[in-house]
């Protein structure tokens, strides 16, 4: 694993998926198509496609409510050779103090992770990165104190996890295997809370959702409900999350636990397979 140290340092800290969100790094989907099938999600929406105009509204909403709540937003630029760049979650990710810029699978995202490292080198933010045939992305690290649930897909794999796992000698990395065809972990597992998570069980091994309800309560995602991505919410502290409209199990769920339901139209976006948390790459969380 490669480091690159630019001239100063700067403070990016995440150490959960639930802490307060100060900062958080998005692109706007300009460009989005679904111009090469790599998730179920966008084969069965292929022939309808996406319609950037509202695509570009539904993420302006999203940026609007960040904003309102306090969240400092950095927008990446959009670039047209980049059809799936709203999904910044997945090019880096933070591990307490550490940025890593991730390794992509797919051959239509590599390169995206360079417009990360380009904004990284510019705020003298430094980061690591991983040496070639290490694949790992964003949306299968989730993090919870000095603990990380790493999934293992065709997208992450087992070796990148532990490669990861000798970077952070202090944390305990549980590599969590699942059904490849739901992309990625937060597909199908979100951390909701110090004690609470988002689950999806037909997407686990019986021994991974073992290992998932020793650590959490779990509420379970209905088959409807996945498909929609109701894992994939985005916590903003305090028990505040964003989440879509449609899902209304999870949310009552949710609102039954004590927690405000933020609810913002993405179903353009989710089209292609991804919702708030894979739209969102957090860099700064705070506890308070």
């Amino acid at each position: 694993m490669d480091s690159a140290t630019p001239k100063k340092d700067y403070q990016a800290s995440c150490s959960s998926e639930y802490d307060l969100l100060k900062k958080v790094v998005l692109c706007r989907p300009e460009y989005m198509e679904i111009a090469e099938v790599i998730n179920a999600t966008q084969k069965y929406y292929h022939k309808e496609n996406i319609d950037k105009t509202l695509a570009v509204q539904q993420h302006n909403r999203l940026i609007e409510e960040l904003e309102k709540r306090g969240v400092e937003v950095v927008l990446l630029p959009a670039l047209s050779q980049f059809p799936e760049q709203i999904f910044t979650r997945d090019i880096g990710f933070i591990i307490g103090e550490t940025v890593f810029s991730a390794q992509l699978s797919a051959d239509i995202r590599q390169g995206e992770e360079n417009v990360l490292q380009e904004w990284l080198g510019k705020e003298n933010i430094s980061y690591k990165t991983f040496n070639e045939g290490y694949q790992i992305e964003g949306g299968d690290i989730l993090i919870d104190q000095n603990t990380v649930f790493a999934g293992i897909s065709h997208r992450t794999t087992f070796s990148a996890v532990r490669e990861l796992k000798r970077q952070l000698p202090s944390y305990e990395v549980i590599p969590i295997p699942f059904e490849e065809t739901f992309l990625h972990l937060d597909c199908v597992f979100n951390i909701l809370s110090p004690t609470e998570a988002l689950v999806y069980p037909k997407a686990l091994g019986e021994q991974e959702y073992q290992i998932l309800g020793k650590h959490y309560d779990l509420i379970d995602i209905t088959d409807d409900e996945q498909f929609t991505l109701g894992t994939n919410v985005l916590s903003i502290g305090n028990q505040n999350v964003i989440s879509l409209p449609d899902n209304k199990n999870v949310n009552n769920q949710l609102r039954n636990r004590g927690y405000t339901v933020i609810e913002i139209d993405l179903s353009e976006i989710i089209k292609s397979g991804g919702s708030f948390r894979c739209c969102t790459m957090p860099i700064v969380r705070s506890c308070r």
